[in-house]
C-alpha cells in the first residue's frame, strides 16, 4: 500500500512538474537560437552606411559573444540594392537570414517595376534614422547653404555638379527636392557607395554631395571637406568637437539656411517571409542588446544618427507611410517604372 502510495505522489509530481514547465511564459522556456551561421545581407555596395552599420553588428556580435553562431556580412548590392532585397524574399522560412534595408527599401521596386515590396519581408526593428548632410570641398569659398545655392543659381542651370549614391534612389530624390527648394539645376552625378561619394568631392570631381555623417565624416575631420547644413527637422545632438572648431551641432539645420526641405533614411532590419515569431523576437532581443554596447553609441554620435528606434505594430505603420512619402516624392521627380 505504502509503494503504491509513493509511486502515486511520484506521479502526481511528475505531472505537476511538467504542468509548472507548461504553464511558464515563452521566453522562460528554451529560446529559439541560430544553429547555423546567420547570413547578413547588405543590399548595397561597399563602404557605404549600410555596409558599415552591418559590419560593425558583426563586429559587436563577436566581441560581445551575443549569438552562438557567426555572422557573416553579404554585399548584394546589383539593381539598386533588388539583387539582395530578391534573395531575402525568395528564402521563405529561413531564420538565418538578415537584410540591413536603407530607403532603396522602397525606391528600388518603384524605380525599376523589381516585383518586390517591404512587406515581401520580415520586419524586425528600425535601429536609427540617418541624415543628410550637404558638403562641399573645405578649398571652396562656401561657408553657408545660401551662398552655396546663390552660387549654384548664378553659375546657371546644369552647370554645377552634384555627386551622390545611385541613380533614382535617396540622394537623387534629395538632389530634386533641393531643385524644387532652391530655384537651381544640377548636373546628377551618381557613384556606386557614400565612401566614394566622398572620395569624389575631396578630388573634386564633383561641387557638392548630400552624403551621410558616417560616409564624409573622415574628410570632414581631415580638413578637406566643409558641411553646410542637415536635412532634418533638428539639429544633430552632438556637442562633441569633430574638427579643432566644430561639432556635428554646430551645422545648421537646411530650413535654417533658407532651404525648406528635410529627407531623413531609414537603416532597418528584416527578416525573410515565414520565419516564426519566436525567431524574429530572437533577433529584436540581439538587436536591443547591440543598441545597449558602449560600440553602438559610440557609431551613432560619430555618425550623427538620428536615434530612433522602433518595432512591432509601430515600425510597421511607419514603414507603410515612409512607402507612401517615397511615391509621392519619386513621383514628383519622374522617376517611377512605367
Amino acid at each position: 500500500m505504502k509503494r503504491i502510495s509513493r509511486m502515486a505522489a511520484a506521479a502526481a509530481a511528475v505531472t505537476a512538474a511538467a504542468a509548472a514547465v507548461l504553464s511558464l511564459p515563452a521566453h522562460a522556456q528554451a529560446k529559439w537560437q541560430p544553429t547555423k551561421p546567420v547570413e547578413f545581407v547588405v543590399p548595397a555596395g561597399t563602404g557605404g552606411g549600410a555596409d558599415q552599420m552591418a559590419r560593425l553588428i558583426q563586429g559587436i556580435v563577436v566581441k560581445h559573444k551575443l549569438m552562438n553562431q557567426p555572422m557573416v556580412v553579404v554585399n548584394k548590392s546589383g539593381g539598386a540594392g533588388a539583387e539582395g532585397f530578391l534573395d531575402v524574399k525568395g528564402a521563405k522560412g529561413e531564420p538565418h537570414k538578415l537584410v540591413v534595408t536603407l530607403s532603396n527599401l522602397f525606391t528600388t521596386p518603384l524605380a525599376t517595376g523589381v516585383p518586390f515590396n517591404w512587406r515581401d519581408m520580415t520586419p524586425v526593428s528600425m535601429m536609427a534614422l540617418d541624415n543628410f548632410v550637404l558638403w562641399v570641398n573645405a578649398d571652396t569659398p562656401h561657408k553657408t547653404a545660401k551662398d552655396y545655392f546663390a552660387a549654384v543659381k548664378a553659375a546657371g542651370p546644369s552647370k554645377i555638379k552634384m555627386g551622390g549614391t545611385g541613380s533614382k534612389q535617396e540622394d537623387q530624390i534629395l538632389t530634386v527636392g533641393i531643385e524644387k527648394a532652391t530655384g537651381t539645376k544640377f548636373i546628377y552625378v551618381p557613384f556606386r557607395g557614400g565612401g566614394e561619394v566622398a572620395v569624389q568631392l575631396v578630388g573634386k570631381h564633383v561641387d557638392s554631395t548630400v552624403n551621410n555623417p558616417i560616409e564624409a565624416v573622415a574628410q570632414w575631420r581631415a580638413g578637406q571637406l566643409r558641411p553646410l547644413c542637415v536635412f532634418d527637422e533638428k539639429r544633430m545632438p552632438y556637442p562633441a568637437k569633430i574638427t579643432q572648431t566644430q561639432s556635428w551641432q554646430d551645422i545648421p539645420t537646411c530650413k535654417e539656411a533658407g532651404v525648406p526641405t528635410a529627407y531623413t533614411m531609414l537603416r532597418g532590419i528584416f527578416m525573410p517571409p515565414g520565419v516564426t515569431k519566436e525567431q524574429t523576437e530572437y533577433y529584436v532581443d540581439l538587436l536591443k542588446k547591440i543598441r545597449e554596447t558602449p560600440e553602438w553609441k559610440d557609431y551613432m554620435e560619430k555618425g550623427a544618427f538620428n536615434q530612433t528606434f522602433m518595432e512591432g505594430e509601430k515600425y510597421f505603420a511607419w514603414l507603410g507611410q515612409a512607402e507612401q512619402q517615397h511615391r509621392v516624392l519619386m513621383k514628383e521627380a519622374g522617376f517611377i517604372a512605367q
